[in-house]
């Protein structure tokens, strides 16, 4: 007899339904079956497990510490890049469970890998109504090394562009308050089309709004708060490139 494997696109469409009790025993088991195989898929299905019981006010410590366990293991097996951004992701991880010590030894693992400079960069997309934020997002990007950024004044053609460019695996910088339709529908859209798409938001609005919360539990990466500095900037591209590495890695 075949057994089936545990469907990871239903455990997201659960997710998204709010339909968190079946979302969270199908994400437990992916995350069983995979410890062993993909470790680094089964610490991120225990992530989303944990948001399942966030979303019905019970602790979620248990999962993130699980979490964190694996991407701990998987880091001091690799000797590249891709260690530091599985330490990270153990630091966050324990820092939910709230293991500080845990967190702060993760978190000073990671200082001994150095990001090396890569010939080519992703894309960077920015979708902003104001021509003074997106300008000074382009100065800060230029700052940072990236070049390759394309620029959207209205969510419609920010999403249309989204798509265009969505298998080069784009950084994508998006405004809540858009004059035509507002960002957490872009990114709905964006996320329904490609799950795994990084999207960081970059709004004046406070990150304990219902519209804010709502955005970030369907699965965007970062959240920064206008106004804001070119560290904040650097802090959530290199959340991005670190979850992006790891990934890569996997496939």
């Amino acid at each position: 007899m075949v057994t089936k494997k545990p469907d990871f696109d239903l455990a997201l469409t659960h997710l998204r339904n709010n339909q968190n009790m079946a979302a969270f025993n199908l994400l437990t088991e992916i995350a069983n079956s995979l410890k062993k195989s993909d470790p680094v898929k089964a610490a991120l299905s225990l992530i989303l497990a944990s948001e399942c019981k966030t979303r019905q006010d019970k602790s979620s410590s248990d999962e993130s510490m699980e979490a964190g366990k694996l991407f701990l293991a998987y880091a001091k097996k690799e000797k590249d890049y891709s260690a530091k951004s599985a330490f990270l992701c153990a630091a966050k991880c324990f820092l939910r469970a709230g293991q500080y010590d845990g967190a702060k030894d993760a978190f000073d693992k990671s200082k001994e890998f150095t990001i090396t400079h890569t010939e080519e960069t992703r894309p960077i997309i920015i979708v902003d109504d104001s021509k003074s934020i997106i300008l000074k997002i382009q100065g800060y990007l230029n700052n940072l090394g990236y070049s390759n950024v394309h620029s959207f004044y209205t969510g419609n053609d920010g999403l249309a562009g989204c798509k265009k460019m969505l298998k080069s695996n784009p950084i994508i910088l998006l405004d809540m308050g858009l004059p035509d339709t507002n960002g957490d529908v872009v990114a709905s859209k964006i996320l329904d089309e490609k799950p795994d798409a990084q999207i960081i938001l970059v709004t004046a609005d406070e990150k304990t709004t219902k519209r804010v919360k709502d955005t970030i539990s369907s699965g965007v990466l970062a959240f920064i708060q206008k106004p804001f500095t070119i560290k904040e900037l650097k802090d959530a591209l290199a959340t991005a490139e670190s979850e992006y590495a790891i990934s890569k890695k996997q496939k």
